[in-house]
């Protein structure tokens, strides 16, 4: 990866507008001073050139001047019309000037004196008619076709370059790839006397065609030296400059639901980082797209935008297919909350397709990016290809804070799997969907494998497909592990029903042991009314004896008074 240099860059610079270009270039080309855009035929330099100028005067209010020895005036204005570009306009409001030099070999004749100074008229009152900041010269190999003599043509060629920067002018200057070995120029001099030097490239492999830009040389400031993918389409050049991203983007702490609660309570109970990247591997009919389709859907739903790149099918096919599952993604579609991009890899390559994204994503700004399924992209690359495409698009993602799911493909068996550690080494969120088959039917389980930064369950989750989108269900460990679909279901049913038989069990003993208690407390009652009989029985029998010794005693008395007896009448003992 590249990193800007943290020291301060002191060299001015001319911004040139095109997307992606003055970020690797920290700024834009030398101001005041000429560069060089050299290329192969339609490789995109008149492109470069003109759209520098446009934006030039369009964004930055600087007027600017275009001298082709190519292609008339007529034919530039109807050329780039179709681009976008109204030149026609700007002519007539003094913000660009156009210049058809015709250049007839029998004009030139080369002597010792002789130079380019009716040209350098030309320009100079070109420049000052408008003020212009800018220029453009399109291109060398035209303007110096009449030249035979290499020492006058290198000569001009330095005076040239020379007098631009005297007039203190920002200039592109285009020049045709050169055929020699190590020449990036025709004549082998531009190379040396530019103080910028781009180059374009426009390479066809294994039938897939792919534009790449490098600046190859940039007096008195550092900037990125890789190749960059670029696009030629309406509105101008897109450069993808994401290899230029570095490791130090911000983080966030705010979280995003997945879009199904019961999977955000198995992310610490909140679901996915925002501005995280989220792999969802499983083999085919696992729910890949079921899943990442459920997120756009919550995503939208948050009144968040979503943009879904889709490799294998087209938009009106999800939108369809997410209807049996009770999910309709139209509303979102026709809100303008869901962009769908769906294209087949085959269509460009690997470097195009990273660019396409990239350009929509610049113009879509949304919160969340789905790529579904990234395995398709093999098509165009090689395993380890596709893994540096994506590793730039990740970071890309994570420096704007865009939460990214990608879905990826996996055959069946584990070589596969233990394949995905390559990607998946570049996601915070690894998922692995599975079928699981037993008692003859397969079901489908979820297992969380890393959530960088959170605690997460470690699990392994059934989850269906129901009218209402994706349903969990509750971990369920039988007699011999984790149990999934009919046979779950059915040892479920086996322990219900031994649930219930012993719950019958209990009722009977309980109601026995009732009855028990019943008969025991009826026989002590029993019991206690015969011992109060016996009491009742017994102290009746105490009250008439002692009844009885008390009359004894009367009549004793009695009889010993009427006999006037003298003795002591004594108590019955």
């Amino acid at each position: 990866m590249e990193n800007r240099p943290h020291h301060t860059e002191t060299l001015p610079k001319s911004a040139t507008g095109i997307r992606g270009f003055d970020e690797f270039t920290f700024g834009g080309l030398p101001k005041g001073r000429p560069t060089l855009v050299t290329g192969g035929a339609g490789s995109g330099k008149t492109m470069f050139g003109m759209e520098f100028l446009v934006r030039g005067a369009t964004q930055f209010g600087e007027p600017g001047v275009f001298f082709s020895f190519e292609e008339s005036e007529k034919d530039l204005i109807s050329n780039f019309k179709s681009l976008g570009f109204g030149l026609e306009k700007l002519q007539q409001e003094q913000k660009i000037g156009l210049d058809y030099v015709h250049i007839d070999r029998t004009e030139i004749e080369e002597t010792g004196e002789y130079n380019l100074e009716g040209l350098f008229v030309r320009l100079g009152y070109a420049i000052d008619s408008i003020g212009a900041k800018r220029v453009v010269l399109d291109t060398l190999e035209a303007l110096f076709s009449g030249f035979t003599n290499e020492m006058i043509l290198r000569s001009e060629i330095r005076r040239l370059f020379r007098w631009i920067k005297d007039r203190g002018v920002t200039a592109v200057v285009t020049g045709e790839r050169g055929s020699r070995e190590g020449s990036l120029t025709r004549h082998g001099l531009e190379e040396y006397v530019s103080d910028c030097v781009i180059v374009l490239d426009h390479r066809i492999e294994e039938q897939v065609s792919t534009r790449r830009l490098r600046v190859a040389k940039y007096r008195g400031s550092s900037h990125g030296s890789n190749e960059y993918p670029f696009l030629l389409e309406e509105g101008g050049i897109f450069v993808l400059p994401i290899t230029s991203v570095g490791l130090d983007y911000e983080v966030s702490e705010d979280r995003i639901s997945t879009g199904i609660p019961r999977l955000d309570t198995m992310y610490d109970g909140k679901g996915y980082f925002r501005g995280s990247s989220v792999l969802i591997s499983g083999t085919a009919g696992t729910a890949k797209t079921t899943m990442a389709a459920q997120f756009a859907n919550s995503t939208c739903n948050n009144g968040e935008r979503c943009l879904y790149c889709a490799f294998e099918e087209s938009s009106n096919q999800i939108v369809r297919n997410m209807r049996s599952i009770g999910l309709d993604l139209a509303p979102h579609r026709e809100s303008g909350l869901l962009r769908f991009v769906s294209v087949r890899p085959t269509t460009y390559g690997l470097e195009t397709h990273l660019s396409t994204m990239f350009r929509h994503i610049s113009e879509f700004e949304p919160s969340v990016v789905v790529l579904d399924p990234i395995t398709n992209l093999i098509s165009i690359g090689g395993f380890d290809q596709v893994k540096s495409a994506l590793m730039r698009m990740v970071d890309l993602l994570k420096s704007k804070l865009i939460t990214s799911l990608f879905t990826s493909l996996l055959e069946c068996g584990d070589a596969s799997e233990r394949r995905q550690v390559g990607v998946s080494s570049l996601m915070d969120t690894w998922m692995l969907l599975k079928f699981v088959e037993s008692g003859g039917e397969t079901n489908r389980t979820l297992n969380v494998i890393k959530s960088r930064g959170m605690a997460h369950s470690n699990q392994l989750r059934e989850f269906v497909l129901t009218g209402k989108g994706i349903d969990i269900i509750d971990v369920y460990t039988g007699p011999a592990g984790v149990m999934t679909g009919t046979a779950r279901a059915s040892q479920e049913a086996r322990e219900k029903a031994e649930s219930l038989r012993e719950e019958q069990e209990m009722e009977r003993k309980k109601r026995e042991f009732e009855h028990n208690l019943a008969a025991t407390e009826a026989c002590i009652a029993e019991m206690r009314a015969k011992m109060d009989s016996d009491r009742q029985e017994m102290e009746r029998f105490i009250a008439e004896h002692e009844s009885r010794k008390t009359a004894t005693f009367q009549n004793r008395e009695q009889m010993a008074n009427l006999r006037k007896a003298d003795k002591d009448i004594k108590e019955l003992t």
